[in-house]
């Protein structure tokens, strides 16, 4: 454990400075004119903030970020965006303002009752951290990069914005808590240092939350989400990895990120001097460089205390090669990844900054007084955490109250509501609360133990704590308030899920279980699927009537094809995801259940492609929009479209289907192979095929952006030919920078009824199977499609299914959610993906909403490692023994090598 040296100082006398201030009232008082009214007592200024500090040095900040305060004194605009998942909207959290009354307070952290308020008794993510430099360096989703995210298109998932509460300066506020996949990033920042200028970074992050995944960084990067090269990054970095670097002890260290190496101080490996932190509940880490052969590391406490160094030196290895001197930063922006997108940390970001310029050591000095000044602290109530429930069953559950409010809390009460048909009282008794006479001191902390009963009804809602004090500084009664989701379900579970063998990718099955003692109505329930870097998609609807005896087995097989697009009623053509098999003559049945149709097949084409999407501009986007009314798009792969054929547009309600009226080339991400100066009219690239007279190229990112039409297109490389422009470039552009085509894209009939953005699924539907009579009834996305002849493709095992699902599972990450006939509680799900390499974490988190649910990620990331394919009947996750769940997805799933479809689980 770390202990820094503390400076010792002395405090000035307290008695003779009242003193003063009492007589200079007195004074003002006496010359006071008999007639003359009090004036209204003036709101506190705004407390100065690290950019204004930044700024008396002369290392002005050029980005500024935080989702708990102000940066600057005169900043008022919003911190951050929150999006509610019940319907899309968004919301930006600003700054509470100074007021007078009913007692003074200065203002300047985030306004998190906005927040409760917007996101009560819903789910909310955090989209987009704001800048505060007026430079407009926000951050948001990070896009695709070497490593692609789970998200829809390959982007990374989004922080869930109620999982950090703190206090600041006595009042709530919320972090940004990073998962396994989650990450943010601006490719087209403007104003950063770039190649070997100089400049400061720090960030304050929880010194609690962390892992050995790549890299929980902020700062400098590529801007392209790709590793371009040693010495192109210069980040803070805080966690266990040893990869490339580390310091003394078993970690975590603060260290920094500059690519294809974290480095602690001059050496690639171990730097004794760079201690292990793992007592600082909230941690500033610093990162100044550049401005020549010069680099400081230095952390502290952002509680109390002084900045320590840990190195200030040459940079790593800069005496026997010129890999991390001179610099070549890039100078866009990330936030929980590492340069090449590598989005496999946890961690919790508070606040951060980029400056111009090497800030000295006494202005990094001051901003740690400053941030130490903001009184970073633990939540003020909190929850222990509830696993799932079932009817009429307790769980107790631990409320505590810290006191963060900097003064005596008197006559504390706290008190626990639950949903409707619930109820929480305090243990052992029939309160509802608890009220504690002692005066709690500042940074004290008092719990009370309530018992939940579930209601007799399935469902789900919020356990809501409160505490009520009063605080003898100010008079008057305050509150605070906290939630927790909870559900109250019938433990049927997902028991079993195979994804694959050896020889069939798609020999799949997923196996319920009723672990009740009860027969259980399975009528109407859905299965949801979820698979890394695509929407959800509704697997398959239990037929009404379904009922699931007490320790039985409901065994869903994934079916030989299934609809690549909804088909209508009316229709004599399915688009399908297979064809394989399928030949004229036979009989296919379609869907399942009571809308289950037979038809015989009279023509077989192509089966859907994979699909691909709409072009990321991953260095000057990361989205690009796409209005309703238009009729071509640009795509990243144009493969397997054909004129005359269906496209399928975005997913969910943004679905689209149109006809392919044209196919022209594939959008193109690349860089320039040679620099080009000002005044060229033909630039040298590293890719060319998909360029076109007439396309117009974007050529370098931020304040160096500019477009130039192409008319003519030669060879790549440095010594090619090229591309020639219409018009001279007006900037000139070093090697290496990025250069995007959106291409001549896909045209199609008719025209879009909605917009559409960047990451959105395009599918090229093929030629489909032609049916010997008109469909009866519509049948949506993944509705299975049976062949019983067919014995190549979809689950090939015994027993046969309980029924049928159309829409494959992802082989190497997603997830399942089996929901009620109500379809808003989740009944259960799993949340799984591969083993990270030298890491920790668990692999990539597809849901997080779910993987929340179902285990705490206060880790690496706690989901099921996916089983892979084995010979002969492979391998699958199984719970073990049967039912077993203890809502910790990495414990309650085992891989098993011997597969049990329809009964009992073995090891």
């Amino acid at each position: 454990m770390f202990t820094p040296p503390v400076r010792r100082r002395r405090r000035g006398n307290p008695a003779a400075a009242r003193t003063a201030v009492v007589l200079t009232l007195i004074g003002a008082t006496l010359t006071m004119a008999p007639s003359a009214q009090a004036e209204p007592p003036a709101a506190p200024a705004r407390p100065q903030g690290a950019c204004d500090i930044y700024a008396a040095g002369g290392t002005p900040c050029v980005a500024a970020h935080s989702t708990t305060r102000a940066l600057y004194a005169t900043y008022s605009g919003p911190l951050y965006q929150v999006r509610r998942q019940s319907d899309d909207a968004v919301k930006d959290i600003g700054i509470v303002q100074p007021v007078a009354k009913p007692f003074a307070d200065a203002g300047g952290y985030a306004d998190a009752a906005a927040q409760d308020a917007f996101c009560a008794n819903t789910v909310c993510l955090i989209t987009t951290l704001y800048d505060q430099s007026g430079k407009g360096n926000h951050l948001y989703q990070a896009p695709p990069g070497t490593f692609r995210g789970p998200a829809v298109g390959g982007f990374d998932t989004l922080p869930i914005a109620d999982m950090a509460p703190i206090t600041i300066s006595g009042h709530k506020a919320y972090g940004a808590y990073i998962m396994p996949g989650m990450g943010f990033r601006n490719n087209n920042a403007t104003g950063l240092a770039k190649d070997d200028e100089p400049e400061g970074i720090y960030y304050v992050i929880d010194g609690t939350h962390y892992d050995s995944g790549c890299c929980f960084d902020y700062g400098n990067s590529s801007t392209n989400g790709r590793a371009v090269g040693t010495g192109t990054m210069e980040t803070t970095y805080f966690g266990t990895a040893t990869a490339w670097g580390r310091g003394s002890g078993p970690g975590p260290w603060i260290m920094s990120d500059m690519e294809a190496g974290l480095f602690s101080g001059y050496n690639a490996k171990q730097n004794d001097a760079d201690p292990t932190i793992d007592s600082w509940r909230f941690l500033t880490a610093v990162v100044d460089g550049g401005g020549g052969n010069q680099w400081d590391l230095r952390g502290g406490n952002a509680q109390q205390g002084p900045l320590t160094t840990f190195y200030s030196g040459i940079r790593p290895g800069s005496l026997t090669n010129s890999s991390y001197y001179p610099m070549h930063k890039k100078g866009a922006i990330l936030l929980g990844t590492g340069g090449d997108n590598g989005n496999g940390s946890s961690g919790t970001f508070y606040e951060g900054v980029m400056t111009s310029g090497y800030p000295s050591e006494a202005t990094t000095d001051a901003v740690q007084a400053n941030v130490v000044a903001a009184k970073y602290d633990v939540q003020r109530l909190g929850l222990s955490r509830l696993t799932t429930f079932t009817p009429g069953s307790t769980q107790d559950v631990t409320e505590t109250f810290t006191n963060t409010t900097g003064s005596v809390a008197v006559g504390v009460k706290v008190s626990l509501s639950a949903p409707a048909g619930w109820t929480a009282v305090v243990k052992g008794t029939a309160d509802r609360s608890t009220t504690f006479e002692q005066r709690i001191a500042p940074g004290e902390s008092v719990s009370v133990t309530f018992t939940v009963t579930a209601a007799a009804t399935t469902g789900a809602g919020f356990v809501s704590g409160k505490a009520e004090w009063t605080n003898p500084t100010f008079g008057g009664r305050q509150s605070t308030a906290t939630t927790q989701a909870v559900r109250n379900v019938l433990p049927v579970k997902i028991n079993e899920v195979r994804y694959r063998t050896s020889s069939n990718a798609t020999d799949q099955f997923i196996e319920l279980y009723n672990a009740s003692a009860s027969e259980v109505d399975l009528s109407n329930w859905t299965l949801t699927n979820t698979p890394s870097q695509s929407a959800p998609i509704t697997l398959a609807t239990i037929p009404a009537g379904t009922r699931l005896a007490s320790g039985a087995y409901y065994l869903l097989g994934l079916s030989s094809s299934g609809l690549a697009a909804p088909a209508t009623p009316g229709a004599t053509t399915i688009n399908v995801r297979s064809t394989t098999g399928f030949t004229v003559g036979q009989q296919v049945s379609i869907d399942t259940g009571s809308a289950a149709e037979t038809r015989t097949v009279v023509g077989v084409g192509t089966a859907a492609t994979a699909a691909t999407t709409l072009f990321v501009p991953v260095s000057t986007g990361p989205w690009i929009t796409i209005p309703a009314d238009s009729t071509n798009m640009p795509v990243t792969s144009a493969n397997g479209f054909a004129v005359g054929q269906q496209i399928g547009i975005d997913a969910g309600n943004g679905y689209e289907q149109a006809t392919v009226t044209a196919v022209g080339k594939a959008a193109t991400q690349t860089t320039l192979s040679a620099a080009a100066p000002a005044g060229a009219t033909n630039i040298k690239v590293t890719a060319d095929a998909n360029m076109t007279v007439g396309d117009s190229l974007t050529v370098d990112t931020g304040g160096n952006t500019e477009v130039v039409t192409v008319t003519a297109v030669g060879t790549t490389g440095a010594n090619g030919t090229g591309v020639d422009l219409a018009t001279p470039l007006r900037l000139a552009h070093a090697s290496g920078v990025d250069v995007s085509d959106p291409g001549t894209g896909i045209s199609f009939s008719p025209a879009t009824s909605r917009p559409h953005v960047s990451g959105a699924s395009v599918q090229a539907l093929g030629g489909g199977i032609v049916l010997d009579s008109p469909l009866a009834h519509g049948h949506p996305t993944g509705a299975a499609v049976v062949n019983p002849l067919v014995t190549t493709a979809g689950y090939q095992g015994s027993p046969a299914p309980n029924q049928w699902f159309g829409g494959a599972l992802s082989t190497s990450a997603g997830s399942i959610a089996l929901r009620d006939a109500t379809g808003a509680v989740v009944v259960d799900a799993i949340v799984y993906g591969s083993q990270q390499s030298s890491s920790s974490g668990n692999g990539t988190i597809t849901s997080p909403e779910l993987a929340v649910m179902e285990a705490d990620q206060g880790g690496g990331g706690c989901i099921a490692v996916v089983a892979g394919s084995a010979a002969g009947a492979g391998r699958s996750n199984a719970r073990w023994p049967n039912g077993s769940d203890n809502d910790s997805l990495c414990h309650d799933f085992i891989t098993t090598t011997v597969p049990t479809p329809g009964a009992a689980n073995a090891k």
